[in-house]
């Protein structure tokens, strides 16, 4: 990448979240990534060089080990022109989300990351391209001891935290998805997982076509795209040849084959990595169904009290996400005193901050630490900072996104080389990458305990209350029939 000769005009606005803002190449497949901060930020450009060089590493060699090569893809730091970063800055900034721009685009060190643009195939050219990105979240219920609400052994931190969020005015609706349904691998509880996230998609779900978002919120707005609008995008690629009529039935019929391909495609074993040299985490620790899911209900309702729980293969990418997730052994609960440990530490020998590798160097001696899976407490900082790490790089797994990318096959097409994914009337080739895996900040603990406090207490509050409720009018009931009765 020649940084004197780039021209701002060859690029447009691709999304940012709460840290970074990214921005793609209209003809090549790459995307730049800045990162942001408030307007009274004081960052030297050797510190954002950095901090950009540190997720570079994190990803090249810790997540890399934990998902393996094919899926991770770490990118690299690059020095733009200033006078290129500020143009570009200016040019985009009338297409950011208000809601976004508390925080500005680093314009001042000409730092940025340089990665592969995942809503496309890199392998193929000139061919129409489909990318779901999902973004899973938790797919497993704390089975630590150091758990202090029972309601935690039961009910999925996602569907809990859904309320509060409702509350707060964040979404309209509740969803129906649930993570644990997701990453069940079984294909009736994934199918409906799936459906539940294109009814409401929130922030967990984006369709891109030809790298174009067309189907998803955008940020945090509450304005997803119309099902059937989504069918005519897709209708191209399910029935290439097909004079499907347009109506319900022909969108029900495009979303099941999506649906179809989705869960084949997480399912599927592409990769010869075996989660790492972890030693995996037992999934039968914790229940495997969240009892606030509208699929669990549902079963509840028709009689059926079994859960059918099918489990993933050990190399497809959901097992690899789930395991990852699952180095957080202790619950929050569990972690938040060791935290602490470390911080008194800290206060007393503040020098020791990078000997203990908190903030990196992120290379073998960090992820050979992160595979130490005992929960015996002998009292030390080690121990805790250990715990602390592993918590850290657990909850990165937990708002990690998966990225599936489609392309159709020709139809004489061979493709012994690529993985391929049949539908009723077509062939996909695909890929899958897993990208936001910033390392959770170690300064964020605090806020997580805080937050976990309030999710669990709110989730309670709000269910007591419609407990009451529905029991309130049950109770008037059977005093108005007492009346009748009595009058007779």
């Amino acid at each position: 990448m020649e940084a004197e000769k780039m021209d701002e005009n060859e690029w447009r606005y691709h999304g940012e979240g709460n840290k970074s803002l990214v921005v793609s190449h209209r003809k090549r497949c790459i995307v730049l990534r800045f990162l942001k901060f408030p307007p009274n930020r004081s960052k030297t450009p050797e510190e954002i060089f950095h901090q950009l060089q540190n997720i570079v590493h994190f990803g090249k060699h810790i997540m890399k080990q934990f998902f393996g090569e094919k899926y991770v893809h770490y990118g690299e730091v690059v020095h733009l022109s200033l006078d290129f970063v500020r143009q570009l800055c200016l040019k985009i900034q009338a297409e950011r989300p208000e809601s976004r721009c508390d925080k500005d685009m680093d314009a001042l060190s000409g730092y940025a990351m340089c990665l592969p643009n995942l809503t496309r195939l890199h392998f193929v050219e000139h061919r129409p391209i489909l990318c779901v990105e999902i973004k899973p979240k938790c797919g497993f219920l704390p089975f630590s001891s150091h758990v202090s609400q029972e309601i935690k052994h039961k009910v999925c931190r996602y569907c809990m935290h859904q309320h509060l969020k409702v509350a707060k005015g964040k979404w309209k609706r509740l969803s129906k998805y649930c993570p644990l349904d997701l990453f069940s691998g079984n294909k009736q509880r994934m199918h409906f997982a799936l459906r539940s996230l294109l009814q409401e998609a929130q922030n967990n779900l984006k369709i891109f076509k030809n790298g174009e978002l067309i189907y998803g919120c955008k940020d945090n707005e509450d304005s997803l795209s119309d099902l059937n609008e989504l069918a005519c995008h897709l209708k191209p690629f399910f029935f290439p040849s097909n004079g499907l009529v347009s109506g319900p039935h022909c969108t029900r019929t495009i979303l099941k084959e999506l649906i179809h391909v989705i869960t084949t495609t997480l399912l599927s074993s592409t990769d010869d990595c075996k989660a790492g040299d972890m030693k995996t985490v037992p999934t039968s620790q914790g229940r495997s169904y969240c009892e606030a899911s509208a699929f669990t209900k549902e079963l509840i309702k028709n009689g059926k009290n079994k859960m059918e729980t099918s489990g993933l293969q050990r190399d497809c990418l959901l097992y690899k996400t789930l395991q990852v997730q699952m180095l957080d052994l202790l619950d929050i609960e569990g972690i938040y005193p060791l935290y602490n440990r470390v911080e008194q530490y800290l206060e007393e020998f503040p020098k020791e901050r990078s000997t203990l590798q908190i903030d990196g160097p992120y290379n073998e001696s960090f992820y050979e630490k992160l595979l130490d899976l005992s929960t015996d407490d002998d009292g030390t900082v080690e121990y805790a900072l250990r715990k602390v790490q592993q918590y850290r790089v657990a909850m990165t797994a937990k708002d990690c996104s998966i990225m599936i990318a489609l392309s159709p096959c020709l139809q004489d097409e061979r493709s012994e080389q690529r993985p391929v994914v049949p539908t009723s009337k077509s062939r996909f080739t695909f890929s899958l990458s897993v990208l936001d895996l910033d390392l959770k900040p170690y300064e964020s603990i605090h806020h997580q305990y805080k937050l976990d406090g309030k999710i669990v207490n709110y989730y309670l509050k709000n269910t007591q209350a419609k407990d009451d409720s529905v029991m309130s009018s049950l109770l008037k009931e059977n005093e108005n029939c007492t009346l009748v009765l009595h009058k007779m």
